[in-house]
């Protein structure tokens, strides 16, 4: 029955357990780890500058002031973000040393 498809046996033998496969999958994990704090800090950069402006937008047309409280709501959001973002780095940078 399984001589006219030697194919089918090439792939059953193929199916063993492989160690290097978890050593990949640890190495991928682990960077990951490394790298969240680093994510963590340009989300909160991201984030500042987005509240920032959406709340400068809404006071805007909730006001009617035209868009001087967008702008001022971006630059207070970019300085906010910048603010965490290099507190989160620095906090790295003794937590590392």
């Amino acid at each position: 029955m399984l001589q006219g498809a030697p194919f089918l046996k090439a792939r059953v033998t193929a199916k063993e357990p492989n160690d290097s496969r978890d050593a990949t999958e640890e190495g991928v994990a682990s960077s990951y780890r490394k790298a969240g704090p680093y994510i963590d800090a340009s989300w909160q950069l991201a984030g500042a500058t987005g509240l920032g402006t959406l709340a400068g937008w809404w006071l805007d047309k909730k006001l009617g002031t035209g868009p001087w409280l967008l702008v001022g709501g971006a630059i207070l959001g970019i300085g906010l973000g910048f603010y965490l973002f290099f507190k989160i780095l620095m906090n790295l940078d003794k937590a590392r040393k």
